[in-house]
């Protein structure tokens, strides 16, 4: 199967209610990430995936403290946390629905609202909820004292907008006297505005297969309508939907969503999913055009559905079954009076326990005879909470993250290319987490890396928010690597480039390495910067005579060159040239190209294909002495509580503000990781500390292979601009 096509449809806003609420015309239900009757997800996947829906400009999310129950809104807390994600999006959770005893209830009592709301805050990890729902009414408690408290929650500052969920018209009018509702949550419309299952929870992206590919545990499978009998029946609907979907381009799922996108600007639908793809494919529906003909066409077929939307266990939660009281009934005590004194016990329990950390703990759920038990998801890794604070590189203006991601592991030189998908996940995380600064080059792949970085940039506004650094100069021939400088070389690289990234301009275009055979001084670059197809230059492996050439004919904004604990042969002249002229530094490889995150264990790991099997440092004979320069680390890591990949970073990030690592990976939670590096500190005895470990005497082995030796600073000088004629 081929890797889900990049929704590149723009995501319109819409506005719900008339108190200045805006979202996305589209959001996303997150329910599916923690279900209750099932394992959960994996926690990187599903905070990636939300990272990615924030990056195609889906903004609108929806959980609720009984998905998990709780362990949902910690996840969506989690992919909130760093770099301004939380800013960028409307939050809506809800209360009133729990377990408690093993059995599910339903409150609305002022105690419990107030308490509700206290547990999401903290669960969220936010000081305020943008939209918060009744999750369903309690019908022992007037509707009036429910909003009242909910009012008071507005008032103080803990939510902005109050919703209802699955409310009758009458309840509705009741609770909008008290305060305006901002939006009300029904399936499938209804009479509603924000639509919750908008796919018929599930059954109009596959039909009838999809109840025989639900697990045992999945509450889906209890729905009158997907039982024998009735499914029979409605996979004709399903067909005739799907028949219809063929003859407009799209998918049946895609043709239901653009059903519910038609009925209005104040409808925002909130289809849930838990793969990229899927969301990718439900984005796409905001571009299927339906006339009115195809509308009345598409709801004739749906004109006969067989079975009701819930069990009949279920069916006293709906709308039309959501009358409350009258107010005048009410008194402080009367919710335990009506639901009895068994009730009295559990629920005050349960309400001590919302504002605990006892909602983490093992939860027992029954259904049927059956129980299951479950415990939160331990976290692969724990997302990035460090601020990514802003750096300057060069003179000229140009500002990036304090760390950037660099990109070639992705698809080159470390062992085969990984899943596109789950590349362009991570680098929608790292742009969400605050990483602005994503590096790639002509040579990796060849040309895939940058292929892969433009189908990244096509989401949303992800172009916007990004620095993007290309290279040219390295490239491969017959089987070899060359290197070339002259002028139509680099103006034909340049165009591929730009072509791969599907961009108008790169941001940092660095030479790769340098054409000994070229004059430095040679200004096509220049040009390029002219015709507003290059922003920044950029040099990389440069000497620092090489540098100074170069600048003396236009400003160079970044010089990149490997900079970490045990390649620091560039202290010595090149650091101090760069500073002189102003030009920022990029440092590549920071963590040793892995070695500072698993020492030796790292070489025992790589692929046949991977080329750091041929770094001389990694060679047996001088890897056992390096080991020990990795376990001095990791001891000093432990004393400070991280990693000794954070240690590593941290020591680079503490060179100065004209510095920014780029330190590549695969993996979210390694990216998760090596973010938190900006939050550690090290004292000038704790950095002299580790400088000591890797002294020069100590590192065994260079830093290329004798094969590549000719391609670094040291061996980076070109002939006079005199000598240079055009070929």
């Amino acid at each position: 199967m081929a890797a889900a096509a990049m929704a590149t449809v723009a995501v319109p806003r819409v506005k719900l209610g008339s108190q200045g609420m805006e979202v996305s015309a589209q959001g996303l239900g997150c329910m599916g990430m923690c279900p209750a009757f099932e394992p959960p997800k994996p926690e990187a996947d599903m905070v990636a995936l939300i990272r990615h829906a924030i990056a195609a400009g889906v903004t609108f999310f929806d959980t609720s403290d009984l998905y998990g129950p709780h362990t949902n809104e910690v996840l969506l807390g989690k992919a909130l946390q760093g770099g301004g994600v939380r800013d960028r999006v409307e939050l809506a959770t809800k209360f009133g629905k729990f377990f408690a005893g093993g059995k599910p209830g339903i409150r609305g009592d002022p105690a419990y609202v107030r308490a509700a709301c206290e547990g999401s805050l903290r669960r969220l990890g936010v000081d305020c909820i943008d939209l918060y729902y009744q999750h369903r009414v309690d019908k022992k408690v007037p509707i009036e004292v429910t909003i009242g408290e909910l009012k008071k929650l507005v008032e103080e500052g803990k939510i902005r907008y109050i919703g209802l969920c699955e409310a009758s018209a009458s309840t509705i009018r009741r609770a909008h006297a008290v305060h305006p509702i901002t939006a009300v949550q029904l399936e499938e419309l209804g009479i509603g505005i924000v639509a919750y299952s908008p796919l018929g929870k599930g059954f109009f992206s596959s039909g009838a297969k999809l109840v025989d590919s639900l697990p045992d545990h999945d509450f889906r499978k209890l729905i009158p309508r997907f039982q024998p009998g009735n499914i029979e029946k409605n996979a004709e609907i399903f067909e005739r939907v799907n028949e219809m979907a063929a003859r407009k381009g799209c998918t049946p799922s895609q043709l239901a969503l653009a059903w519910i996108h038609h009925q209005g600007r104040d409808v925002c639908p909130i289809p849930g999913t838990t793969k990229i793809e899927n969301f990718n494919q439900n984005v796409a529906a905001l571009s299927v055009k339906l006339t009115p003909a195809e509308m009345a066409e598409l709801e004739s077929y749906a004109s006969n559905v067989h079975g009701d939307r819930y069990p009949l266990m279920m069916a006293n939660t709906t709308w039309q079954d959501s009358e409350t009281p009258p107010l005048s009934s009410w008194k402080s005590d009367s919710w335990f009076k009506i639901a009895g004194s068994k009730w009295k016990s559990v629920a005050q329990d349960f309400i001590r326990s919302v504002s605990s950390d006892a909602l983490l703990a093992p939860v027992l759920l029954h259904r049927g005879n059956r129980s299951i038990r479950f415990r939160p998801a331990m976290a692969p890794a724990a997302p990035a909470t460090a601020a990514v604070r802003r750096v300057k590189l060069g003179s000229q203006g140009l500002e990036v993250s304090a760390q950037g991601l660099g990109c070639m592991g992705m698809s080159a030189f470390h062992g085969p290319s990984k899943p596109e998908a789950d590349m362009v996940a991570l680098i929608h995380h790292a742009v969400a987490a605050g990483v602005t600064l994503l590096d790639t080059a002509d040579i990796y792949g060849p040309h895939a890396n940058e292929a892969l970085l433009g189908k990244a940039l096509q989401v949303g506004s992800v172009r916007d928010n990004v620095a993007l650094a290309t290279k040219f100069g390295k490239f491969l021939a017959d089987g070899k690597v060359g290197i070339r400088g002259d002028p139509a070389y680099v103006r034909a690289a340049c165009e591929g480039s730009l072509q791969r990234l599907g961009v108008d301009c790169i941001d940092l275009y660095y030479q790769h390495r340098v054409d000994k055979k070229v004059p430095i001084e040679i200004d096509e670059l220049k040009k390029l910067v002219e015709e507003g197809k290059v922003k920044y230059i950029g040099l990389c492996e440069a000497s620092a005579s090489t540098i100074r050439r170069a600048h003396a004919v236009h400003p160079i904004n970044a010089v990149q060159l490997e900079w970490s604990l045990w390649s620091r042969d560039v202290e010595e002249d090149i650091i101090p040239t760069c500073r002189e002229l102003g030009i920022g530094i990029v440092a590549y490889s920071p963590l040793g190209r892995g070695f500072f995150s698993a020492g030796a264990k790292l070489v025992e790991s790589l692929s046949d294909q991977d080329f750091r099997k041929h770094i001389p440092r990694f060679q047996q004979e001088n890897l056992e002495k390096n080991a020990e320069i990795f376990e001095r680390v990791n001891a000093m890591a432990a004393r400070k509580g991280c990693t000794p990949s954070q240690l590593a970073l941290a020591w680079v990030h503490h060179q100065g503000s004209d510095v920014c690592p780029i330190p590549g990976t695969t993996k979210i939670e390694n990216l998760n990781q090596n973010i938190g590096a900006l939050s550690v500190k090290l004292t000038p005895e704790e950095m002299a500390e580790l400088e000591s470990y890797a002294s020069t005497d100590d590192v065994r082995g260079d830093r290329y292979p004798q094969a590549m030796a000719n391609t670094t600073w040291q061996n980076s000088e070109t002939p006079p601009l005199s000598s240079w004629k055009a070929q």
